[in-house]
């Protein structure tokens, strides 16, 4: 039946009454998720609450700024029930184990030091969750992300945060533009996280003061080290910390608790000069310090790139953006040269201290507010 011509769009994009628009919201359990799921139930929107539990929650029961675990669970149904709409817990415990925690694991393991929030939303929210929305026969799935979703020229466009501060653009360059077309982020939009809180307790949650989750959600100490160590037994192997210019200057504990830019807890003090860690040999289960000027790196090669622009990738030899090479440095002027679909050299127009492999690197529009997408740094051709 064609749509009535007079008919508005609501606020998710639809031509329908929001009543008539069933939209699948992601709850984590925080304050973020549980204001967008009450904020669309207020408008008259067909809400249905999913929250996945991701990891074995027992270590984190009663832990603050834990996510997707006990607690969070609770809570989650508890917002849903209060706001009166259905609530699922799916548990995800061996896709997220497989997709998100060994790859985790195995990147230590390598020297690289991963992002298992990116790797969690590309291969398992915004993967089989999304996926599980559409068996609902949901119109759409809605995060409490702090990331913007405008229409463009072209299709859907994927912007910065209109707050600097809250902004995940990083965490999130992996969407795809067919994700991108299913998935709204109705707190994008807020100036501040004040705001969000605000509007908890206006609906009433009992979320409205909760902290916010710090730490990756199955780490929930801190020790990404003891982690690895209990998936992968031995990994922690002793072996030398050594000068660049070849002097040994002291034992370590295992390659696992260390990561390039590293300069506290090294245990090679006295020295005159501060070292850092610059580069890590785990054939050789060696830790290679310098001094400061040997993290500065101008060329960062990038692979697994999901590119969101209008023309395509190679379609140009070179693109002229800005880059974060680490969530929290702002973005830097950069020139991109795509060597394939999914893979370039990025040249850092002022080189960056400490860029690691296993870290993203995602690309801006010099103006605007634009994410052009990103891809994983790598340690290159040898």
């Amino acid at each position: 039946m064609a749509l009535d011509s007079k008919m508005t769009v609501n606020s998710l994009g639809f031509a329908k009454r929001p009543e008539d628009t069933r939209v699948v919201v992601a709850m984590s359990g925080g304050v973020d998720s549980s204001v967008v799921a009450a904020k669309l139930k207020s408008e008259g929107y067909d809400v249905i609450g999913v929250t996945l539990q991701l990891y074995d929650h027992g270590a984190a029961l009663a832990k603050k700024g834990a996510c997707c675990a006990g607690i969070d669970i609770h809570d989650a149904r508890r917002v849903a029930d209060e706001m009166g709409f259905p609530h699922y817990v799916l548990d995800y415990e061996n896709i997220f184990r497989e997709a998100v925690i060994e790859e985790f694991a195995d990147s230590y393991l390598g020297g690289a030091t991963p992002v298992p929030c990116i790797r969690c939303n590309e291969r398992v929210k915004f993967k089989d969750l999304l996926a599980t929305a559409r068996d609902l026969d949901a119109d759409c799935m809605a995060t409490g992300h702090y990331i913007q979703r405008f229409e463009g020229a072209t299709g859907p466009e994927l912007h910065r945060a209109a707050d600097p501060a809250r902004d995940q653009s990083y965490f999130l360059f992996s969407t795809t533009p067919e994700q991108l077309g299913f998935l709204r982020f109705p707190l994008g939009h807020l100036a501040t996280k004040d705001e969000t809180r605000a509007l908890a307790r206006e609906f009433g949650l009992m979320v409205a003061d909760k902290p916010d989750s710090q730490d990756i959600c199955f780490v929930p100490d801190g020790n990404y080290a003891g982690v690895i160590e209990k998936l992968r037994p031995g990994a922690a192997e002793p072996g030398e910390i050594v000068h660049t210019d070849g002097r040994v200057l002291g034992q370590h504990e295992g390659v696992i608790h260390y990561t390039i830019g590293q300069r506290r807890g090294l245990g090679i003090g006295g020295l005159a000069d501060p070292l850092y860690v610059v580069k890590l040999d785990v054939d050789a289960r060696r830790v290679i310090v310098g001094p400061k000027e040997m993290l500065a790196t101008r060329t960062v090669p990038v692979r697994e790139i999901n590119w969101l622009g209008d023309a395509p990738f190679t379609s140009q030899s070179e693109w002229h953006v800005s880059v974060k090479v680490r969530s929290t440095r702002p973005p830097r002027e950069a020139i991109i040269r795509p060597l394939s679909d999914t893979e370039a050299e990025v040249e850092l127009i002022t080189p960056e201290e400490g860029v690691s492999p296993g870290q993203a690197c995602v690309f801006y529009a010099n103006e605007g507010s634009r994410v052009l997408g990103g891809g994983w740094i790598w340690a290159g051709r040898r």
